[in-house]
């Protein structure tokens, strides 16, 4: 039994298609779970209930992590630790390895050009420092040698049929709605974005790799990342739309804050917005023969699935 823990969201769903490769034995588990695979088991849970979360992992030979709380440091603050805390004796106990998904919150705001897996942990914002205590949990428990882990990072990610990607929402659907795109603090600097499918292949790949346990990866990225004008300018080509964008500065994300709560969350992270964002996975590629799907490919194929979705 292979178990996703937060199957609902773009990751889960790319996960749970890749692991038909590996296993017909796969586990859903959410508030709400929804079958990918006809095969799927399915079961609801709420996973900050230790009893919940005991009966979700057990039977399991590896335990995938792709829970999404909402986008708020108190949340995270007051829920992430006890979770992990509680999953990593659980693990422990049921003999499970884990596969945790991450970000890269916790790097430093000099590390990001390249982000790699050794890149400085020394997280600017409240959201980062709580990423960086959950994966030393992870990885000072690894080294002990009583549990098998491993930590899959992405960049922020973007793909078909998604709703949580900054990229789709500031870009992608104001386009589609004859509307200006939305760039947060700059048009000129690069940001990578990982794949959503390439993330779950690749995530799906780890944790069926012995080898592979007890380190942290990058997962697979394209190595030429964008600009924000030339993120709208290619997202605008194939849709045949004017590349029509504006850009809001930390003060109107402010403002805006004043009424939109994940606005207010965002201030601290404008970080990543107003400098190069390079994410390298060349880790990855080198150990699996890996080659991301190109920018231009990912676009074609959120276009093809999700431009009529987009209009109103």
């Amino acid at each position: 039994m292979q178990t996703i823990l937060g199957s609902g969201g773009a990751i889960g769903i790319e996960l749970a298609k890749a692991l038909k490769e590996y296993t017909d034995r796969i586990r859903l588990v959410s508030r709400n779970p929804k079958k990918v695979n006809d095969s799927d088991e399915i079961l609801a849970a709420d996973l900050l209930e230790p009893s919940e979360l005991e009966r979700a992992i057990q039977g399991s030979k590896i335990v995938y992590v792709t829970v999404g709380f909402p986008y708020s440091h108190k949340i995270w603050n007051s829920r992430w630790p006890p979770f992990i805390n509680n999953l990593l004796d659980l693990c422990q106990k049921e003999g499970c390895k884990l596969v945790f998904f991450d970000n890269i919150y916790m790097y430093g705001k000099d590390s990001l050009n390249p982000a790699r897996e050794d890149s400085t942990v020394d997280p600017p914002s409240k959201k980062g420092k709580v990423r960086k205590q959950i994966a030393g949990m992870i990885m000072d428990r690894a080294k002990t040698g009583k549990l098998q882990a491993l930590i899959a990072r992405s960049a922020d990610f973007y793909g078909p049929s998604i709703e949580n990607s900054v990229l789709l929402e500031t870009v992608f659907k104001p386009l589609a709605k004859g509307k200006p795109a939305n760039l947060l603090m700059s048009d000129s600097v690069v940001h990578s974005y990982t794949f959503t499918p390439d993330a779950g292949k690749a995530t799906a790949l780890l944790g069926n790799t012995e080898k592979a346990y007890g380190q942290i990866w990058h997962l697979p990225t394209a190595s030429d990342p964008l600009t924000g004008k030339q993120w709208v300018e290619a997202f605008a080509q194939r849709m045949g739309t004017a590349p029509r964008y504006r850009v809001a500065s930390k003060f109107m994300v402010r403002l805006l804050g004043l009424f939109m709560p994940l606005m207010r969350e965002s201030v601290e992270m404008l970080y990543q917005y107003d400098r190069d964002y390079v994410f390298d996975s060349s880790k990855f590629e080198k150990e699996f023969n890996w080659k991301p799907t190109p920018y231009g490919e990912g676009i074609r194929q959120i276009i093809a699935s999700d431009f009529q979705a987009a209009v109103p």
